[in-house]
């Protein structure tokens, strides 16, 4: 494709721009009916002009399509034009299957969408017989990225459904405060929309959801059938409860049936990687763990790799940011090293991650090792994977696969791929993937191959949490085009 004189940049820029602007009102539209739009597994739903925008850019880069909003815009307004049930609809991968059609004679818009789309034309059946109550056991980081993500996915309100959340009284202050911190972020920004405060009713109102603040000195303290909560799943972020005997105290609340722990669960707690072994989760489960945010960044990487071209034998390192366990300057901990300052040292630390791995790919129990670095950084870390292969290989083989993974496996939603020389932790802030594989660190000798895996070690992790209560719910949508699978979802 010859490229453009330097005089068509600049207005090429300002038809796509008006292009991008007019598809917010459609895909806002669409949202509300539950129809929920992506490129290429990338949400294009509560996003400004320059994301979406980006978005197709990534596509150019990633994909080697060159996907614009010239193609993709007419996409949208044919499904505008039609009485879409609920579902997940990848904008992008319609549009290119529309792009391919049309390269071999004329293809009228209309009839191609409709024709991808009539499984859930004039289908209205709701995602749940009932909206799913939600409730969030505590309050910090992890706690607030999940009741930003909450909200933004209410939809129209018959999904999951954030309700309350239960914490320690802190003060008289307190409620001012919670809503200060869900407002505000020092690594992840500002809230996207607004927060008012209910003094009366102890409750936040977030972009109109009513967010019903409930103090309690423990699980089996709260009456949430006060609040006119039932059958909740609560989410415990707070890490005090890992066994089912601990987590099973939130079982004995009035209104609360489920529960799921944001940290790798003890024994007899079953540990879930959404996308991995959501298959496992069963009606008869009450009480589940979302594993850590190091084990489901490394989980996908290794499942497909094995599966590809057999780890015989493999090393982690995970390069992490500094959490709150550590201390901020040198003090007593009970672990070793991780009592000297946080944001002033590497410290050297264990992991569990490998031994994670060998109770979810139990092909691999065995073939690995870890140990992890804390590092002066507030988020984002970096898994180094260096694998042992059954076979030789190359670097252009190995970056192939993994980016046709990250774009068309059942593992879209999962693993993220960059191309980019220039790439940072800081860049990958807010990414909603389980990891993101830097192609341009990869090093590949015979069969020997060392990959460099990125995290956004809170809010990928919240999204993966998030996916595992979606499942657990029962939330299911019909996915299109056709070929998109639904595993990852």
């Amino acid at each position: 494709m010859p490229l453009p004189s330097l005089n068509d940049y600049f207005p090429d820029w300002k038809e796509r721009e008006a292009l991008a602007e007019a598809m917010i009102p459609l895909i806002g539209k669409l949202y509300r009916r539950n129809v929920v739009t992506y490129c290429y597994g990338r949400a294009m739903y509560n996003q400004s002009v320059t994301q979406l925008m980006k978005t197709h850019r990534y596509v150019r880069q990633i994909a080697m399509n060159e996907l614009s909003e010239f193609e993709s815009y007419p996409i949208l307004e044919a499904m505008g034009r039609l009485d879409l049930g609920p579902s997940h609809i990848d904008v992008g991968k319609l549009t290119i299957k529309f792009m391919e059609e049309s390269a071999h004679g004329m293809v009228d818009v209309d009839a191609f969408v409709e024709r991808e789309c009539t499984a859930v034309i004039g289908r209205h059946v709701p995602p749940l017989a009932e909206p799913q109550d939600i409730v969030l056991y505590g309050f910090g980081r992890i706690g607030r990225l999940l009741a930003r993500l909450l909200i933004e996915k209410t939809g129209s309100g018959g999904q999951l459904r954030l309700r309350a959340v239960v914490v320690r009284e802190g003060g008289d202050d307190d409620l001012l405060k919670r809503a200060s911190l869900l407002r505000r972020d020092s690594v992840h920004g500002g809230f996207g929309g607004t927060i008012r405060i209910d003094e009366e009713n102890n409750c936040l109102i977030a972009n109109g959801n009513v967010i019903q603040i409930i103090y309690a000195s423990g699980p089996a303290d709260v009456d949430y059938t006060e609040y006119g909560i039932h059958n909740a799943i609560v989410i415990d972020n707070t890490g005090a409860w890992r066994d089912q005997e601990g987590l099973g105290e939130h079982l004995k609340a009035k209104g609360a049936a489920k529960v799921v722990l944001t940290a790798p669960g003890k024994t007899g707690v079953k540990n879930i990687v959404a996308g991995i072994n959501s298959n496992a989760i069963t009606a008869d489960d009450s009480i589940l763990a979302a594993a850590s945010c190091t084990t489901n960044a490394i989980v996908p990487v290794l499942k497909v790799m094995n599966e590809k071209f057999d780890v015989v034998h493999g090393h982690m390192e995970t390069v992490h940011s500094y959490t709150n366990d550590q201390n901020l300057i040198d003090n007593y901990h009970k672990k070793n090293r991780r009592g000297r300052g946080a944001p002033l040292n590497m410290v050297i630390t264990e992991t569990g991650a490998s031994s994670a791995v060998a109770k979810l790919l139990p092909e691999l129990d065995g073939k690995l090792t870890g140990n992890s670095i804390r590092v002066p950084t507030p988020n984002v870390s970096l898994a180094i994977l260096n694998l042992t292969l059954g076979r030789d290989t190359s670097e252009s083989e190995i970056r192939d696969f993994l980016r046709n993974t990250s774009l068309h496996s059942n593992l879209q939603r999962q693993i993220d791929y960059s191309v980019s020389p220039e790439l940072v932790s800081s860049d990958l802030v807010g990414n909603r993937h389980a990891c993101i594989v830097d192609g341009e660190a990869l090093i590949v000798k015979d069969n020997r191959v060392v990959l460099y895996v990125w995290y956004d070690n809170e809010f990928g992790y919240a999204c993966q949490v998030v996916r595992v209560a979606q499942r657990w719910a029962g939330i299911s949508y019909p996915l299109i085009p056709e070929d998109v699978v639904k595993m990852g979802f």
